[in-house]
């Protein structure tokens, strides 16, 4: 491993703030028209129990905060690492005591609270699966069959959710006979005998240690359901043994981690990857502590984000791409916000999509402004099934799209797929299959054993291929028009999101079988209000049709086609969408990704309107 020089950088006439980062060592070779490209430089030993941090911990440092949450009150209420290990012994027991198992495991469908940081950890110290499921598909969702799909892929011994008033209806839909409801507050006329959390911290310890012994690196963790596009999400197998490579693979790639304890302020949702595994692990695998953030990247939500972060100064900052954007926009107005939240940050990295250039530059242009230092923004890629790191980009490329070489610890395969790469990976981090689903955990991998991605890579600079990858989209999401000329979805969309910054969410890219490229576009009303001019209550309908935001779309569509040298970059048309995507049907999920499939099965007959000229909505270059 060779850290990058943890001397003053400078861009320009601007001073780079110091971080110390890994850069692995990279062998990169061609065989039979496959690229492989490998970390050299081996990953350290690592821990075989994810909660061998948390024992660890208690020792080292007890009385440190491990995890913290606002009360009713609004001050912090904190656990520290002994008494979260004494509540994990607790609770383990409890869950031994009923009988959970790998094959009963602990369903829990509330959100990021410190009832579900210490269930979560109780269950992992006895060896018991749990599963975290987005608490949208009980609050939001109104058709609860993709809820009900899950609990019968995991067949549940218990189920807990934070507030049985609020999930009611989801539990009296989907809650089955003999799986124990497990409450922290309400009541839930479907089991009016349900389980109150707290009587769980009263079991005391005894046959757990025995069961947290047996604990080894291919015990089951925890399993985490994929967002799924027109099919049924997958649940994916996520070890010890899964979990605590990826975080050794992360304290390599950023040993600052392992100098000073790490300070988390984060949002994102724990039934997802990045949030759940990537950010919570960060915290307890390098001794650090994890604010939770109850904000959101929302106009409703976002000032809790801005009280916390104008409070507690973060380390380094996780966040999606509107939730990067958002903070900026309160950045240019907020002297206070910018000089706690740029005291100690040391570096970003954008999870959920990728962070377009134009966000990514206002970012930069921010740290600038507020501490006179450009503040190093980290790209990679991961996903579910490979808990979830595999590359970054901490060399000397920094730009939106470049995901870097691999992690100590991970292979990295290049397959020809039509015109493009697959990436495929291999290592200690990857899953070893879906859960009671072996026709689709032997279609995830192929005859060498790494995972298939579906996930397009190409190399930044070909006579170099140790520099590196550009993400190049998703293969499935790719298409012909029918001249048969290819369009690439990934880099299409990415710049349509960064050209349009910040008056568009999100694009959908259309023309499978048509003669030309479309697009669907998912506006940013809070933005496009401010372009029409019209007052605060204006209906979306109308401030989409306002001839100031028509005309900016048009001008856009004009400098997107400026440099387009074929039909596969040239667009046509596209269309502006009142709905927001939809979560309940899959468009969309509680992080923010988009789905195009889900969005082009479901708007289809959009679609076909789009092509045939008959929606009014319809704006083209001319």
């Amino acid at each position: 491993m060779h850290p990058t020089k943890n001397a003053e950088q400078v861009t320009g006439a601007v001073r780079r703030r110091p971080v110390k980062l890994g850069q692995p060592e990279i062998a990169a070779w061609q065989q039979d028209g496959v690229w492989h490209v490998d970390a050299v430089t081996p990953l350290s030993p690592f821990p075989s129990r994810y909660t061998d941090r948390l024992e660890s911990g208690a020792a080292a440092h007890p009385e440190r905060t491990l995890v913290a949450r606002r009360g009713p009150d609004g001050e912090w209420i904190r656990l520290s690492y002994a008494d979260m290990l004494d509540r994990a012994r607790r609770i383990g027991q409890s869950l031994l005591d009923r009988g959970l198992s790998a094959e009963r495991p602990l369903l829990i469908l509330s959100g990021n609270d410190l009832e579900h940081y210490q269930l979560a950890l109780g269950a992992m110290y006895a060896g018991i699966p749990y599963a975290p499921v987005s608490p949208a598909y009980s609050l939001v969702a109104t058709d609860f069959q993709k809820l009900a799909d899950l609990v019968t892929q995991l067949t549940p011994g218990a189920i807990y959710a934070a507030d049985g008033e609020a999930f009611c209806k989801a539990l009296s839909a989907v809650l089955p006979d003999d799986t124990e409801l497990i409450l922290d507050t309400g009541d839930a006329p479907c089991r009016p005998n349900a389980t109150r959390f707290s009587t769980l911290l009263d079991a005391t310890p005894g046959s757990v240690e025995a069961a947290h012994a047996q604990v080894g690196k291919d015990t089951v963790a925890k399993f985490l359901f994929t967002s799924g596009s027109t099919k049924k999400p997958k649940a994916v197998t996520t070890t010890h043994g899964m979990l605590c490579s990826n975080q050794q693979m992360l304290l390599q790639t950023f040993p600052f981690m392992g100098e000073e304890p790490p300070v988390l302020v984060d949002w994102l949702p724990w039934n997802h990857t990045f949030g759940g595994s990537h950010n919570v692990g960060i915290a307890l695998y390098n001794g650090g502590t994890l604010y939770l953030d109850d904000g959101r990247p929302t106009p409703r939500d976002f000032p809790t984000t801005l009280r916390n972060l104008a409070e507690i100064a973060p380390t380094m900052y996780f966040n999606i791409p509107k939730g990067f954007e958002m903070l900026t926009d309160a950045l240019a107005t907020d002297a206070q916000l910018g000089a706690n939240f740029f005291s100690r940050v040391k570096l970003f990295l954008c999870a959920g999509a990728g962070l377009s250039q134009a966000a990514w530059d206002r970012l930069d242009a921010a740290a600038v402004a507020h501490s006179g230092e450009s503040v190093r923004i980290i790209t990679g890629l991961g996903m579910t099934e490979t808990s979830p790191s595999c590359t970054f980009g901490t060399g000397h490329i920094i730009r939106a799209g470049y995901v870097g070489v691999p992690a100590p610890g991970c292979k990295v395969k290049l397959v020809p797929v039509g015109d493009k790469l697959e990436a495929r990976f291999k290592g200690p981090h990857v899953m070893p299959g879906y859960w009671r689903a072996p026709q689709l955990t032997a279609a995830a991998f192929d005859e060498d054993g790494y995972y298939c991605t579906g996930d397009a890579l190409r190399f930044i600079d070909p006579s170099q291929p140790e520099l590196g990858f550009m993400f190049d989209g998703r293969i499935a999401e790719d298409f012909k028009l029918n001249t048969g000329t290819f369009v690439s979805v990934g880099p299409m969309r990415a710049r349509v999101i960064s050209g349009a910054a910040p008056y568009v969410m999100d694009a959908v890219v259309t023309g499978m079988d048509r003669s030309a490229i479309g697009l669907l576009l998912f506006p940013r009303l809070e933005h496009c209000l401010k372009l029409s001019g019209l007052d605060d209550n204006a209906m979306p309908e109308q401030i989409l049709n306002s001839a100031p935001v028509r005309d900016y779309f048009r001008r856009l569509l004009q400098r997107l086609n400026a440099d387009a040298s074929g039909s596969s970059l040239r667009i046509e048309r596209l269309l502006l969408e009142v709905e927001p995507p939809s979560i309940d049907h899959r468009e969309i999920t509680d992080k923010g990704s988009i789905n195009q499939a889900a969005v082009l099965a479901r708007r289809a007959a959009t679609v076909d309107a789009l092509y045939a000229g008959s929606d009014p909505r319809i704006i083209t270059d001319k």
